[in-house]
């Protein structure tokens, strides 16, 4: 397979102060399943995505994973370590993926010179904890399903009147997004599935109907 052009991915990225961002940093291949950031190091590297995915994650003592994330082209992560301390989450790339990596020297003299994009930087930082207290929230408010019901409808696009979800998700990586048992998870997509309330295609879930408040 020919090597992606950094130069087409560059000019994909919807911000023009992160092209010219990503333009100054180190491009940077991985494979799939390669752990580029883990939690509790230090480092001073933000990394831009211009091709493939990664999940951010942490994992618990028991070796259990809970997923924090999806990230695509266009996303950036780091951030959080480039106050000096460490890193607050693991990154595993999902498919192999394609990043523009910059050092906290290069993202300081980038913020001199476009003063803007430390507004853009501070509201995905905000964003970000905004969602870290909504994923708090449900954990300790709702029930498995409740979990379930949230991400379903937080990922699903609507298009010619279906609502799907548009990444292809295993029992597993959904229990990993809701702090679940993948046993757990099994057992309701069964009874969705039965209910009329979904159908599960190649691992893409379609709303056929609302889900119910509560199951």
């Amino acid at each position: 397979m020919p090597a992606p052009d950094t130069e087409q991915l560059i000019a994909a990225l919807a911000s023009p102060a992160l092209r010219e961002l990503a333009a100054r940093g180190r491009i940077q291949q991985y494979r799939k399943d390669v752990v580029v950031v883990q939690e509790g190091d230090h480092g001073d590297t933000l990394l831009i995505i211009l091709a493939g995915r990664v999940k951010v994650f942490a994992t618990g003592a028991d070796e259990r994973e809970l997923v924090f994330d999806i990230h695509g082209p266009g996303e950036y992560i780091g951030e959080m370590a480039l106050d000096g301390g460490p890193r607050s989450a693991s990154v595993m790339t999902l498919e192999p993926t394609t990043c523009s990596v910059v050092t906290r020297t290069t993202l300081k003299d980038h913020i001199a010179k476009h003063p803007e994009f430390a507004f853009e930087l501070l509201a995905k930082v905000i964003h970000r904890a905004r969602r870290a207290t909504d994923r708090a929230r449900d954990l300790a408010l709702l029930d498995v399903y409740g979990r379930v019901r949230r991400l379903f409808e937080s990922l699903a696009i609507e298009r010619d009147g279906v609502r799907t979800v548009p990444e292809k998700l295993t029992h597993q990586e959904i229990a990993d997004r809701v702090g679940s048992s993948r046993e757990m998870v099994s057992r309701l997509m069964k009874d969705l599935e039965r209910g009329g309330y979904i159908s599960v295609a190649e691992k893409l879930v379609t709303l056929k109907r609302p889900l119910p408040p509560a199951w």
